[in-house]
């Protein structure tokens, strides 16, 4: 990659979700990171001021709305007003990790649909387009009416995978809403897929009942596109291993990894983690299990592709 991109009109900002992983993507792209203080004032009001000009700009903002959530989802929008009012000429939202994803549909009587109202206020913010990766669901697609691209993280992983030349791999969703992105990993592995069929009684409690697939002496790869408290795929890893299954590995795209998670999977009969950088880990988050692959120089194309009017479908291959 050229240490210098050529079109000064691609300006990409960086707010507090994931400093690092921006620097990355804008290193990827060859331009520096735009400059732009987000300081607060003292009852915790957030204060956005873009330091240069983006008059005509075609601007990306780099934010996972992750942990605080609802603090980076305030500094989005403020940004995105912000640079709707100095006469930015685009604002492309670059969302490694969509936070209230999980909210996507009345599962019950009287709940919201949180996921769609995030599209609202984003929208509704002056955002013209999204740049995502692995939603929870992909039909929150359609609760934009702007242009998303929804990038996958199943090459990554699939590719570390591949190049730990590992035998008899079966790869194992661990439920049934995960198959689609399970039969994409295992294509790409040229394995079979294993399901794990859990009911789950009420949110973060999971209960496993019975695995569909033949685990005896294989190789399980785990694969969800988030992690958050960490109890579903330490069930599963522990269900496998009691099914006869070798060696467990997991992974997954957003590493949420909330209360009890680092601990139940450092005790669970997971090998290894294998997760991205949609969203930061903290020093005491890494743990030996764990692996973080980047995503920058997946973001860092797809953000050029759609500055210079490319197709950005081929990143999916």
């Amino acid at each position: 990659m050229s240490s210098n991109y050529k079109d000064a009109s691609l300006k990409v900002f960086s707010l507090n979700s994931n400093p690092a992983l921006a620097e990355s993507i804008a290193a990827q792209i060859g331009t520096k990171l735009g400059k732009c203080t987000v300081t607060q004032f003292s009852d915790g009001e957030i204060q956005i001021n873009i330091d240069e000009s983006v008059r005509g700009s075609d601007v990306y903002v780099i934010q996972s709305t992750s942990a605080p959530v609802n603090q980076n989802i305030m500094e989005l929008l403020i940004m995105i007003d912000a640079l709707k009012r100095a006469s930015a000429k685009s604002i492309n939202i670059v969302m490694p990790y969509y936070g209230y994803a999980r909210q996507d549909r009345k599962a019950r009587a009287r709940e919201p649909i949180t996921a769609k109202l995030m599209a609202d206020i984003i929208e509704k913010a002056g955002a013209n387009r999204m740049i995502t990766l692995d939603l929870h669901a992909p039909q929150i697609q359609g609760f934009f009416d702007i242009p998303i691209d929804h990038l996958q993280g199943v090459p990554i992983l699939a590719t570390y995978f591949e190049q730990k030349n590992l035998e008899d791999v079966i790869v194992v969703s661990p439920d049934h809403g995960g198959v689609v992105r399970a039969r994409k990993m295992a294509d790409r592995l040229k394995a079979p897929i294993g399901i794990i069929d859990k009911r789950r009684p009420k949110p973060n409690v999971a209960e496993v009942m019975n695995i569909i697939g033949n685990i005896e002496g294989k190789t399980a790869i785990l694969i969800d596109d988030l992690i958050d408290t960490a109890g579903t795929i330490t069930l599963a890893a522990n269900a496998l291993i009691e099914s006869g299954a070798k060696e467990v590995y997991a992974c997954c795209t957003h590493p949420v990894l909330s209360g009890p998670a680092i601990e139940r999977i450092d005790n669970s009969k997971i090998k290894e983690l294998v997760v991205t950088d949609t969203i930061p880990l903290p020093e005491e988050k890494c743990i030996d299990k764990i692996t973080e692959l980047s995503v920058a120089s997946l973001l860092g194309e797809a953000i050029i592709r759609v500055h210079e009017m490319q197709s950005v479908s081929i990143l999916f291959d």
